[in-house]
Protein backbone atom coordinates (compact mmCIF):
# COMPACT_ATOMS: atom_id res chain seq x y z
CA UNK A 1 0.00 0.00 0.00
CA UNK A 2 1.26 3.44 -0.92
CA UNK A 3 0.69 6.47 1.27
CA UNK A 4 -0.56 9.23 -0.98
CA UNK A 5 0.74 12.75 -0.53
CA UNK A 6 -0.57 16.09 -1.71
CA UNK A 7 1.76 17.90 -4.12
CA UNK A 8 1.57 21.56 -5.06
CA UNK A 9 2.73 23.07 -8.33
CA UNK A 10 3.16 26.45 -9.93
CA UNK A 11 3.30 26.15 -13.72
CA UNK A 12 3.33 28.11 -16.94
CA UNK A 13 1.10 26.58 -19.63
CA UNK A 14 2.24 26.22 -23.24
CA UNK A 15 0.09 29.31 -24.03
CA UNK A 16 2.07 31.28 -21.42
CA UNK A 17 -0.59 31.47 -18.70
CA UNK A 18 0.60 31.23 -15.10
CA UNK A 19 -1.23 28.72 -12.87
CA UNK A 20 -0.63 29.08 -9.11
CA UNK A 21 -1.77 26.79 -6.30
CA UNK A 22 -2.34 23.72 -8.45
CA UNK A 23 -2.49 20.66 -6.20
CA UNK A 24 -3.10 16.96 -6.63
CA UNK A 25 -2.70 13.67 -4.78
CA UNK A 26 -0.12 11.11 -5.89
CA UNK A 27 2.03 8.26 -4.57
CA UNK A 28 5.29 10.10 -5.19
CA UNK A 29 6.77 13.12 -6.98
CA UNK A 30 7.20 11.27 -10.28
CA UNK A 31 3.57 10.13 -10.23
CA UNK A 32 2.44 13.69 -9.42
CA UNK A 33 4.43 15.13 -12.32
CA UNK A 34 3.05 12.49 -14.71
CA UNK A 35 -0.52 13.33 -13.69
CA UNK A 36 0.20 17.04 -14.08
CA UNK A 37 1.66 16.57 -17.57
CA UNK A 38 -1.42 14.59 -18.65
CA UNK A 39 -3.58 17.62 -17.81
CA UNK A 40 -1.14 20.35 -18.91
CA UNK A 41 0.89 19.05 -21.84
CA UNK A 42 4.16 20.87 -22.53
CA UNK A 43 3.87 23.00 -19.39
CA UNK A 44 6.87 24.48 -17.62
CA UNK A 45 7.04 23.59 -13.92
CA UNK A 46 8.16 26.70 -12.03
CA UNK A 47 7.79 25.33 -8.48
CA UNK A 48 6.83 22.05 -6.82
CA UNK A 49 6.37 21.13 -3.17
CA UNK A 50 4.89 18.49 -0.89
CA UNK A 51 1.83 19.92 0.85
CA UNK A 52 1.05 16.99 3.14
CA UNK A 53 -0.41 13.52 3.38
CA UNK A 54 -3.74 12.48 1.94
CA UNK A 55 -6.76 12.22 4.24
CA UNK A 56 -7.26 8.72 5.62
CA UNK A 57 -10.46 8.27 3.57
CA UNK A 58 -8.51 8.73 0.31
CA UNK A 59 -5.84 6.31 1.44
CA UNK A 60 -8.43 3.67 2.32
CA UNK A 61 -10.25 4.16 -1.00
CA UNK A 62 -7.05 3.56 -2.98
CA UNK A 63 -6.36 0.39 -1.00
CA UNK A 64 -9.45 -1.44 -2.19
Amino acid sequence: MYAHKKYGFRIRTRQGLLVDHLSLYARDEVDAENKLRQMYRQCEILDRRVLGRAPISLQLASKG
